[in-house]
């Protein structure tokens, strides 16, 4: 697509928006809304949806809105994108995906690099990891399920997902000012990586994140709880056979901890019935990134 072509540099973006370079590239160190290509030199170099972001967060700030209200409301997508340019900004997320999961499953680790590089030089973190690479976590496990691909396939996507998340996870600062949240799988869950998206979704906005991955030894999360004092705690399921130990230990630390404010997610909420679901619904998080910005701004 012509739009993803990298063709300008910070000059040239400069003069087309009125954003002095300097303030262009502490915006893209600080808020990271882009990721500009490299030409051999190590000149940034923008595509027009980078051109198209940087001209709708320009807009907003001479509206009135700081820089950072504005990335917020950008990252939120509540207004950002014409539904035209959001059916392009899908198809490409859908294109970039696709080819990603097919170097998952060939085995081929320099290509699904360049496939994530590229993606993530298009879009912010947390919406390549929401709208890409968890649709491939979802058909990776359905295709495994139906025999379809072998053990070795999902270990291999799984593997290669955990370890590039986990840097982007590291390389976040967090804000002291902003609560603590403890994340950590529900009892006998194994399964990290929707936990992991949930974890860089909240240490993008700023969270204290505690991130514990796979679940621990049955008492070790009080002591846990005691030591760091968190305001948030949050536990995932993947397996639906794990979900009533899940709701009977937030149950219990709930009246333990009558402060702490839990939230239950994982695909293994999406199988519950109806009833089911209501019962624990104030636990419920959601699998999507407008139900987790509604429950945390709910609670």
């Amino acid at each position: 697509m012509a739009t993803t072509k990298a063709k300008y540099n910070i000059k040239a973006v400069s003069q087309l928006l009125g954003i002095q370079p300097g303030t262009l590239r502490a915006w893209e160190r600080r808020y990271k809304m882009i990721r500009p290509s490299r030409n051999e030199a190590g000149h940034r170099l923008y595509t027009d949806d980078h051109v198209r972001i940087l001209k709708w967060l320009m807009e907003k700030v001479n509206k009135g809105f700081t820089i950072s209200q504005a990335v917020s409301l950008l990252e939120s997508n509540e207004e950002a994108l014409s539904s035209s340019n959001h059916s392009e900004h899908k198809t490409e997320l859908d294109k970039i995906g696709d080819e990603l999961l097919n170097s998952l499953l060939s085995f081929n680790e320099n290509d699904a690099q360049r496939h994530l590089d590229h993606a993530f030089s298009l879009f912010t973190p947390e919406t390549v990891a929401i709208d890409i690479i968890g649709p491939i976590l979802v058909k990776v496990g359905d295709l495994w399920e139906e025999n379809r691909i072998t053990s070795a396939h999902e270990h291999f996507a799984s593997q290669f997902i955990r370890s590039r998340i986990g840097m982007m996870l590291l390389s976040i600062p967090a804000d002291g000012m902003l609560p603590k949240a403890l994340l950590v799988c529900g009892p006998n869950e194994r399964h990290e990586l929707g936990l992991l998206i949930f974890a860089l979704f909240l240490k993008r906005k700023g969270y204290d994140v505690i991130y514990l991955g796979q679940s621990i030894a049955g008492g070790d999360i009080d002591i846990v709880i005691d030591e760091i004092e968190p305001t948030y705690m949050f536990m995932s399921c993947t397996l639906k056979k794990n979900i009533p130990i899940t709701v009977r230990l937030a149950e219990s630390l709930q009246k333990q901890y009558p402060d702490l404010k839990i939230g239950l997610g994982g695909y293994a909420y999406d199988r519950l019935s109806e009833l089911d679901k209501k019962r624990i619904q104030p636990f419920i998080v959601g699998n999507s990134k407008k139900a987790w910005e509604r429950w945390l701004q709910a609670t």
